[in-house]
């Protein structure tokens, strides 16, 4: 298996796998945990998902990098770039991520700093960022998954 296929093949999985115990597993369960109020929480949540979102930025620029050099395999073969290819799912993924770093997470941000600046954090109101956030989430778990599945079902 090439370099750049192995490459984008790992990279894909190990993006999926943080996003995953992050989005889907921490995220919720700190809220859970005796003593982590919502400001609190929040606050995790600020530090936690800005340190996940620049890991994903430099995952997302290394699959690009990867799959641009694994266009061309040693046999000369041209890969697909059709609808049904890693190409396009990788892109779901790396798509997904700017809408949530550029528009959804200012409006995040923006809830965050009210509850954090309340006496009464409960009663800051919620925001509809949370819930896009979520389904960008999800499609950036399909695409990766998808984009991965298809990277080992070309690799084999």
């Amino acid at each position: 298996m090439p370099v750049p296929a192995a490459l984008a093949i790992a990279v894909t999985f190990v993006w999926l796998g943080m996003v995953l115990a992050i989005s889907f597993l921490e995220a919720p369960l700190k809220f859970r945990a005796r003593g982590v109020t919502l400001p609190v929480g929040l606050a995790i949540g600020r530090l936690v998902f800005r340190v996940l979102n620049t890991v994903e930025c430099v995952l997302a620029v290394v699959l690009a990098v990867a799959l641009v050099l694994d266009r061309a395999r040693s046999d000369g073969q041209v890969l697909d770039h059709g609808p049904g290819t890693p190409f396009v799912w990788a892109a779901v993924a790396v798509v997904s991520l700017v809408v949530q770093v550029v528009l959804v997470r200012p409006g995040l941000a923006r809830r965050t700093d009210a509850v954090l600046a309340s006496d009464a954090p409960q009663s800051v109101p919620r925001s509809s960022a949370h819930l896009w956030y979520v389904a960008t989430e999800v499609t950036k778990v399909v695409g990766l998954a998808v984009a991965g599945v298809l990277l080992l079902a070309t690799a084999l």
